[in-house]
C-alpha cells in the first residue's frame, strides 16, 4: 500500500488525498494524471487532451480539491462555503459522474460539492446552493437558470473547468459558455479538458486560456489502442435482424448500441424486446429518473442492450463494457472516436462493431482516415447487400470515384480503337468538276427527291 501512496505523493498531493486514492484502489497515476496534476497544482491554465477512460476527471478533480483545501471549513455557515470551483459538462450523466468523483476524492476534506442539471426540479438544487458549496458541477443551460434566479454567486470563484469541451461546442453550448464566462472573476485558473482537439477547441482556448500548458496524452482524435474494430456490410433493411443475430449467436451480455436519432433508439429497443432481448433506450427525451433507472439496470446486468444517442452517451462510465455497436454509422468521424471510447477503458480491451450499409461508404472512409487504419470487413451470410455493393464495401472492387478516375483518358494506358471516319478532323470537300446544267434543265437527282419530300409533307397527289 505504501508503494501505491508514494506514486501520488510524488505528484505533490497532500496526505488526505493520497490516502483517499489508495483506499479507492488506485495503483498508480495514469499518464494524463502524471502530467496534468502538477501543472494544475502550480496554478497554470491547462489544455489537456486525452481519450475517455484515461482518468482525466481525477486529473483535474484531485488538484482542485488540494487547491481549495486551505479554505475548507467544518462550519455549517453557508458564508464559509462559497462557490470556488465551477465544472461545466455537456450532459447530465457526465455532470453526475464528475460530481461523484469530487465527492469520493474529497471524502477526507471538509469541502462541499453539488451537481446542477436540467430535467429535474430546481428547488432541491436551490436548497443545496443555499447551504453553501465550494464545487459546482453543472450543465450550461440549468446553470444559467440559477443565475437568472440569483441562486448562485461566483464572486469568489477561482477555478473554471470545461470538461468534454468539444462535445459542448458540437451541441451548440458556445453562446451559453460565453455568457457564463462573462459572469466570472477575471482572475481565475482555466482548465480545458477534452477527448479530442478539433480546431474549434483551439480557437476557444486562445480566448479563454492564458499562457496555457498543453497535455496531449494520445494522438489527436485517436481511437483507443485496446479497442478492436470490425465492420459488417449489411443491407439497410436487414440491420435490425443482423443486430439480433449477433447478440444471440455470440451470447453478448452487455452491449451499448448507438443510433442516430431518439425515435430510432426507441424503435430499436422495442424491436429487440420483441426478439426476446432485454433492451432499453436512453436519450434526451426521457426524464432524468428514467435515464438513471435504465443505466442502473444496464450496469447491474438486468438489461442486456442499452440503445443510446450520441448526446445521452457522453459521460457514461460503465466499467468493463466489452462491446459497442454502431447501428447507425455516425456522420462525424470524431463521434466514432467518442462512441468507441465507452469500451476499452482503464487498460481493458474492447470491441467496436459497426453495421455498415452502402449509403455509409463516405462516412466509413472518413473514419478510417481519422483513425489511420483500415477496419476489417466481415460479411455475415444472408445479411449482406446485393449486387456490386458487397464487393465495393469489402474492398474487392474500386469505389465510384476510383471507377470515374479509371474512365478518364490517360496517355500511358492502351488507346481505344475508333472509327477513323469519326475521329478524322473536318476537311472541306474540293469542288466537283461537273458540267453546269442548262437553266431549263433539271438534274435527275433533284427530280427524284422532290416527290419524296412532298410525300413526307403530305403534299403528293395520288395518281389518277
Amino acid at each position: 500500500m505504501q508503494v501505491i501512496s508514494s506514486a501520488f505523493e510524488q505528484l505533490g498531493l497532500i496526505p488526505p488525498l493520497v490516502a483517499t486514492v489508495a483506499e479507492l484502489g488506485y495503483s498508480k497515476p495514469t499518464p494524463v494524471q502524471e502530467q496534468a496534476i502538477p501543472l494544475v497544482l502550480s496554478g497554470r491554465d491547462l489544455m489537456a487532451g486525452a481519450q475517455t477512460g484515461t482518468g482525466k476527471t481525477a486529473a483535474f478533480a484531485l488538484p482542485i480539491l488540494q487547491r481549495l483545501a486551505p479554505f475548507a471549513s467544518p462550519s455549517a455557515s453557508p458564508a464559509r462555503h462559497p462557490v470556488r470551483a465551477l465544472v461545466l459538462t455537456p450532459t447530465r450523466e457526465l455532470a453526475v459522474q464528475v460530481a461523484e468523483s469530487f465527492r469520493d476524492y474529497g471524502a477526507k476534506l471538509p469541502l462541499r460539492s453539488t451537481v446542477i442539471y436540467g430535467g429535474v426540479d430546481m428547488n432541491a438544487q436551490i436548497d443545496q446552493l443555499r447551504k453553501g458549496v465550494e464545487v459546482v458541477v453543472a450543465t450550461p443551460g440549468r446553470l444559467l437558470d440559477h443565475v437568472q434566479n440569483k441562486t448562485v454567486m461566483f464572486n469568489q470563484l477561482s477555478v473554471l473547468v470545461l470538461d468534454e469541451a468539444d462535445r459542448m461546442l458540437d451541441m451548440g453550448f458556445l453562446p451559453d459558455i460565453k455568457r457564463i464566462i462573462a459572469l466570472l472573476p477575471r482572475e481565475r485558473q482555466n482548465l480545458l479538458f477534452s477527448a479530442t482537439f478539433p480546431d474549434e477547441i483551439r480557437t476557444l482556448a486562445k480566448t479563454l486560456l492564458r499562457n496555457p500548458a498543453e497535455v496531449q496524452v494520445a494522438a489527436r482524435n485517436a481511437a483507443a489502442d485496446l479497442v478492436t474494430h470490425v465492420m459488417h456490410p449489411v443491407a439497410r433493411e436487414k440491420k435490425r435482424e443482423l443486430l439480433s443475430y449477433l447478440i444471440q449467436t455470440r451470447g453478448l451480455r452487455q452491449v451499448l448500441v448507438f443510433t442516430g436519432t431518439r425515435i430510432g433508439a426507441n424503435r430499436l429497443a422495442h424491436q429487440l424486446r420483441r426478439d426476446h432481448i432485454h433492451a432499453d433506450a436512453i436519450h434526451g427525451d426521457k426524464s432524468q429518473a428514467e435515464r438513471e433507472a435504465a443505466l442502473a439496470d444496464f450496469k447491474s446486468g438486468k438489461t442486456t442492450v442499452l440503445v443510446a444517442t450520441d448526446v445521452a452517451s457522453r459521460g457514461l462510465d460503465i466499467e468493463g463494457l466489452p462491446q459497442v455497436i454502431n447501428f447507425d454509422v455516425p456522420h462525424s468521424s470524431e463521434d466514432y472516436v467518442h462512441r468507441i471510447g465507452r469500451t476499452g477503458r482503464a487498460g481493458m480491451t474492447g470491441e467496436a462493431i459497426s453495421l455498415v450499409s452502402p449509403q455509409d461508404h463516405d462516412a466509413v472512409a472518413a473514419i478510417e482516415r481519422l483513425i489511420k487504419k483500415r477496419i476489417e470487413r466481415v460479411l455475415i451470410p444472408n445479411f449482406g447487400p446485393s449486387g456490386p455493393s458487397v464487393a465495393t464495401m469489402m474492398g474487392d472492387q474500386p469505389s465510384h470515384k476510383d471507377r470515374e478516375r479509371r474512365r478518364s483518358p490517360s496517355s500511358s494506358g492502351p488507346k481505344r480503337q475508333v472509327d477513323p471516319i469519326f475521329s478524322k478532323p473536318y476537311e472541306p470537300a474540293a469542288p466537283a468538276a461537273t458540267p453546269i446544267p442548262a437553266a431549263n434543265q433539271e438534274a435527275p437527282q433533284a427530280k427524284r427527291k422532290r416527290p419524296q419530300l412532298a410525300a413526307l409533307l403530305g403534299g403528293l397527289k395520288k395518281a389518277s
